[in-house]
């Protein structure tokens, strides 16, 4: 089996033990945001990892109302200069922990007073060293140059601090049934490989989610371009709707739409009809079968799952298929072209 299968199938596993073995870790952390009650908060992270950024955005600020922004760390780093994060939580997301930059945003802040935390897959990495609190994800060895499983956990990982401060025991219930779903998931991806072939061909590609999905759009792309080598964008459905859209012209152009249940299903749905009065070929994650209707192809994701878990479980199918596209392409998808495990930015 291809490693990076391997991967997205073991993810059930992974989060089991996150959640039962740091459950503890996360109260702890919670305890001290308490304690220092941030102004806001700013999350330092690149690639895959500053989309489980984009998840706390919506997370964190529809659980706990608490602005969420994103760092820029070439403020840091190229132009030596750190914005004032002295009355900030600042949580550093990197699965491997060794990119300078993203460490120096957590060096400067720390200095600054600020609260840090580091969410990684190494405790011994440079970024979990350098920060006040480290939330291990515990996602064993990630041998694929793509990361899945370490994207999951980092969603996972971010929901539990989210939950620890809630204390709303709803939301622990839920997060206790995340493997299950994720697990229903993956079995319900398993026709894909027997459409995949039809994108053989496939020269670009957009994907489309909103809210609590925004990020699933941006990770399903980046997974897209990354094994299969075309040209994509990840777009929230509101964006989408103001503009780029016009690009659409041609029968056929493919869009990946992620549209579960929640505030945002209304909006994806007419973007759905949107796109079919434009003949697009719309390939849908959803769990409402009104918006699978509106599909050529789509997987139905598994149902009562909380809006915000979603991202969760949407994200897997969009890893299966652009695994088994770039594989009806002939490519290599465990260590892609041009790509290494870890990338050093600085």
């Amino acid at each position: 089996m291809l490693s990076i299968e391997k991967e997205i199938h073991e993810q059930p596993h992974v989060l089991q033990v996150l959640l039962k073995t740091q459950r503890e870790t996360a109260r702890h952390i919670a305890k001290a945001v308490r304690e220092f009650q941030p102004a806001f908060v700013c999350i330092a992270a690149r690639g895959t990892s500053d989309n489980g950024a984009r998840y706390a955005q919506y997370l964190w600020g529809v659980h706990l109302r608490m602005p969420v922004m994103l760092a820029t760390p070439s403020i840091h780093t190229l132009y030596e200069t750190a914005p004032d994060l002295s009355r900030a939580l600042v949580i550093g997301v990197s699965q491997s922990g060794r990119p300078d930059d993203v460490r120096q945003v957590i060096k400067d802040a720390r200095t600054q007073g600020a609260l840090t935390v580091g969410v990684t897959n190494d405790p011994e990495s440079p970024l979990a060293q350098e920060a006040q609190y480290h939330l291990p994800i515990c996602a064993g060895e990630e041998v694929s140059i793509a990361a899945t499983k370490t994207y999951t956990a980092e969603l996972t990982a971010l929901a539990m601090l989210a939950s620890a401060l809630t204390e709303q025991t709803e939301h622990q219930v839920a997060l206790a049934q995340l493997p299950a779903w994720v697990a229903e998931t993956l079995k319900r991806t398993d026709n894909i490989s027997t459409w995949a072939e039809r994108y053989r061909y496939m020269e670009h590609c957009i994907s489309v989610g909103r809210g609590f999905n925004f990020c699933t759009a941006f990770e399903v792309n980046l997974k897209i371009q990354e094994l299969c080598y075309i040209t994509g964008h990840g777009y929230s459905e509101a964006d989408l709707q103001h503009g780029p859209i016009a690009m659409i012209q041609e029968p056929g152009f493919p869009v990946v739409a992620v549209a579960p249940s929640g505030k945002a299903l209304p909006g994806m749905i007419d973007l759905l009809d949107n796109l079919n009065e434009k003949e697009a070929e719309c390939i849908v994650f959803s769990d409402d079968e009104t918006a699978l209707a509106k599909g050529t192809k789509g997987v139905l994701l598994p149902r009562g799952v909380p809006e915000w878990l979603t991202p969760v479980v949407a994200v897997i199918p969009g890893q299966v298929f652009a695994m088994r596209v770039a594989l009806a392409k002939g490519y290599p998808v465990d260590k892609p072209r041009g790509l290494t495990k870890v990338t050093m930015t600085r």
